[in-house]
């Protein structure tokens, strides 16, 4: 197969070293890619939301696999886009239709499919420009700390924790009457806090048929011990050594089951990843929120682990026949920590040259803020490298990526040296 992946992460950095493992796939292209999917595939300078740009770069190369990296072409309705095209619609498109993308597209969409499907979640209510009175008297009733979601996409930074009442009626007018996310909180989800530890839970689904890949756990906050300014996240770690066999049933029965089946009965059409953020509340597993896509950096410790040909997953469930494969997991524990520039996820300067790549041993470096440019592989965004190894336990693996990141360098870079520090 020809295949086609969109995204310049490090999430699509790992698809591509995976896809290009896989027998089944004879060429490969990324749009728009970075340094690192240079190497092993094509790619192509295109926004991953110029759906027509996309159109022609499938048709001229016969591309039959379309694979969505981030949540935006999703939310946009990519895969609609290609359904209702004649020439397009016998590509497969891993990645749910727009009606389902919804569910990482609106938080408020979200709460109430996990309310009507008795999925457990935090308690909560919306509220909007029309009714921020009644959002002051929601907050009034509620436990610090408060937590404050800005419905729509807003690139990972919009949600807010605060732990004064008065900072938090404050943030509620910001986000509702000045906008602070744009469109994104026009609508604005308020919860009840949860207090515990959170993991990741990721499912493929063909819209029937679904299997779970292992557990991972990242860091999303800037600072050693979990302190600083919310990431895309700082590192991660597969499996969640507290995810006993128990606890992960529960995580099916109570959450993953009726998440599918939820999907089935609201006629939301799903092909692809579901990405389930939780939090252990005790012994007991509730949802934070759902991503349509895989997550980064988790996806460079689960890939990795993932033994079975990813094509031949796709193709699967491009076919509604997810039930005939056998996901084979890698009993070792991966870890990945990330690079990121410094200043970050503030403002920061890009095109530092990377160097000691050729050093790296028994790690592996996917590339994420990374581009080429006169031969040299500088630097292009926040979070640059992700630094993943194996180990028999997440000790061991931490150990080898710190162990390489020693070997590496750019000007300002920056990285946690805590990653499984509560484990």
């Amino acid at each position: 197969m020809t295949i086609l992946i969109l995204g310049s992460g490090g999430r699509e950095h790992t698809f591509a070293w995976k896809i290009a493992q896989s027998p089944l796939c004879k060429k490969l292209f990324v749009a728009p890619g970075n340094s690192g999917t240079a190497q092993i595939a094509t790619n192509v300078d295109i926004k991953v939301t110029d759906f027509d740009a996309i159109k022609s770069l499938v048709l001229e190369h016969k591309i039959e696999m379309v694979v969505v990296g981030p949540e935006d072409p999703l939310v946009l309705g990519i895969h609609d886009f290609f359904l209702n095209d004649d020439t397009l619609k016998h590509v497969a498109v891993i990645g749910p239709q727009k009606a389902a993308a919804e569910l990482e597209g609106s938080k408020e969409f979200a709460k109430e499919f996990l309310y009507r499907h008795n999925i457990p979640t935090a308690a909560y209510q919306s509220f909007n420009a029309n009714n921020v009175e009644e959002g002051y008297k929601f907050l009034e009733t509620l436990n610090a700390p408060y937590v404050l979601k800005a419905d729509g996409l807003a690139a990972g930074k919009g949600v807010l924790i605060l732990n004064d009442l008065a900072e938090a009626k404050a943030e509620l007018k910001s986000m509702l009457l000045d906008a602070k996310f744009g469109d994104a909180s026009k609508t604005v989800v308020i919860e009840e806090f949860l207090d515990g530890i959170e993991l990741s839970c990721f499912v493929l689904t063909d819209g029937k048929n679904y299997k779970i890949l292992p557990t991972a756990k990242d860091y999303k906050r800037i600072g050693e011990g979990d302190t600083g300014l919310n990431t895309g996240g700082m590192g991660a770690v597969s499996p969640v050594p507290f995810a006993t066999e128990e606890f992960l049933n529960k995580i099916e029965e109570r959450i993953v089951k009726p998440t599918i089946s939820g999907l089935q009965k609201d006629n939301l059409p799903y092909k692809g990843f579901v990405f389930i953020g939780l939090i252990k509340v005790g012994d007991d597993p509730k949802v934070i929120e759902y991503n349509v896509r895989m997550g980064d950096p988790e996806t460079e410790v689960v890939l990795p682990r993932l033994k079975t040909d990813l094509v031949d997953i796709f193709r699967a469930i491009s076919e509604e026949k997810l039930n005939e494969i056998e996901l084979e997991i890698d009993e070792r524990a991966a870890t990945t920590v990330m690079l990121v520039s410094g200043g970050y996820p503030e403002a920061y300067e890009k095109g530092m040259e990377i160097t000691g790549l050729e050093h790296v041993k028994e790690s592996i470096a996917f590339h994420a803020g990374a581009t080429t440019k006169d031969g040299k592989i500088v630097t292009s965004g926040g979070r640059v490298m992700a630094i993943t190894s194996y180990g028999n336990t997440y000790q061991e693996a931490i150990k080898k990526s710190y162990q390489n990141i020693d070997k590496l360098h750019f000007d300002k870079m920056n990285y946690r040296k805590d990653i499984g520090f509560d484990l």
